[in-house]
């Protein structure tokens, strides 16, 4: 509680916390911004009928839902980060520059990360507008309204970019994910008033049993983040001159959710693919995106194969993710060059496969933990019976992400106060 109270005593802090806020506020405003002419009962039919708008909703900060301005959020600047992550597979020197060249090449590689959001927003926003317009969701606009409308899209899209990026600078938060915190909070209003309309006396053990399930995952996930194999490291005694190095005991964590949502969105972003080829069909053919729409659809309604390919993405992007920042070679040759080692374990080949074999031992742990929360929405539809009633493992594991790596930067900053009034 004093932690907390403290806070609000430091002035710098607490301008960055109202600036952060603010910011959230205004997002938040302008995601209330509809585009013209949008036939409300339509589209709540059309979202209750198609669970993948669902996870773009999350992910626009609930800009979708309300068909706003702001309706992509930060969708695209997600898509193009995935899309520049996987082609450093495929290109050498994207990876150097981004694992090599330190601050400064990450610097750069978001720079062509947030180039590539602007034709992702421009392409995903006509897509849309194509797909809504079929649906007789939108009006059909004329050439120019069209084009005005796609343009405002985008733009909602990079200012909510903007404001992420303002956020990040704070040091309090990683701005696109409080962007998409702000957004899975606004539906908490009315996700409760679902809940209580829909409650019966009958149903009271199911809706005591679902708050007791949902606190259950919640500490689930907070234990799943914060999980860590530590690994034993030695340091071999040197001497130089008169003064003696090493000789101390440390060792290497290794976190049982190492890849943290990064697998979630990558398995989800898998799933909306052919909804975005859809989009991109339209700007043709709306006959074809309509058809793809409704096979997509239809996969989707069968519970138990979205089910499965959902949770063994889940799983496969765990175990991707971990290699692409993982390498066990290059932390063993590491911490060989600093004269370290695993007691008992020799230095080289055999601490590499050391590594290895522990790695792959804990991020099973943590892929069978993330598929399981991937799917607990089905899960608990499924016992329970009750639509309203459901638990986005995704959702959860964004907030609590979130919250924790915020009360680590608050906590890191309130330390360092400390410190600097130490004499």
């Amino acid at each position: 509680m004093n932690r907390f109270l403290q806070i609000f005593k430091v002035k710098d802090l607490r301008k960055k916390i109202l600036i952060v806020v603010g910011l959230l506020v205004a997002y938040r405003l302008l995601a209330a911004v509809p585009i013209p002419g949008v036939d409300a009962q339509r589209l709540n039919q059309f979202f209750s009928s198609n669970q993948l708008f669902g996870f773009l909703n999350i992910f626009s900060g609930g800009g979708l839902s309300t068909l706003s301005v702001a309706m992509l959020g930060v969708g695209p600047y997600i898509t193009a980060t995935i899309i520049m992550q996987l082609l450093t597979i495929i290109f050498p020197r994207l990876k150097e520059m981004y694992y090599e060249e330190g601050a400064k090449g990450q610097a750069k590689f978001n720079q062509f990360s947030r180039f590539l959001t602007v034709p992702l927003a421009f392409l995903q926003g006509y897509g849309f507008m194509t797909l809504l317009i079929s649906q007789n969701i939108v009006p059909r606009p004329s050439a120019f309204g069209m084009i005005a409308n796609v343009l405002a899209i985008t733009a909602g899209s990079m200012i909510a970019l903007w404001f992420g990026e303002i956020i990040s600078e704070q040091k309090i938060g990683n701005g696109i994910s409080m962007i998409i915190l702000a957004g899975i909070i606004s539906r908490l209003p009315t996700d409760i008033q679902q809940a209580i309309v829909s409650y019966t006396p009958s149903a009271l053990p199911t809706y005591i049993g679902f708050i007791a399930v949902t606190l259950f995952i919640v500490a689930g996930v907070v234990y799943l983040n914060e999980g860590q194999r530590k690994i034993p490291i030695a340091y071999a005694r040197r001497v130089r001159g008169t003064k003696m190095y090493g000789g101390v005991q440390s060792y290497l964590p290794l976190k049982v959710n190492q890849a943290g949502m990064i697998p979630l969105i990558f398995a989800i972003s898998v799933l909306l693919f052919p909804q975005f080829l859809a989009q991109v069909m339209s700007i043709f053919s709306v006959s074809l995106a309509l058809k793809v729409n409704a096979v997509v659809t239809a996969f989707l309604n069968n519970k138990l194969f979205y089910g499965i390919f959902y949770f063994l993405l889940v799983v496969l992007f765990t175990y991707f993710y971990t290699a692409i920042t993982f390498n066990p070679e290059e932390v063993s040759k590491n911490l060989q060059r600093s004269g370290g080692f695993v007691p008992g374990i020799r230095p080289g080949d055999a601490t590499a496969e050391y590594f290895s074999r522990v790695t792959g031992r804990v991020t099973f742990l943590g892929a069978m933990a993330l598929g399981l929360i991937a799917i607990l929405p089905l899960i608990v539809q499924a016992f329970t019976k009750i639509a309203v009633l459901t638990v986005s493992g995704t959702a959860l594991l964004i907030v609590v992400a979130v919250v924790l790596d915020m009360m680590r930067q608050i906590n890191s900053q309130l330390l360092s106060r400390e410190y600097e009034g130490i004499e």
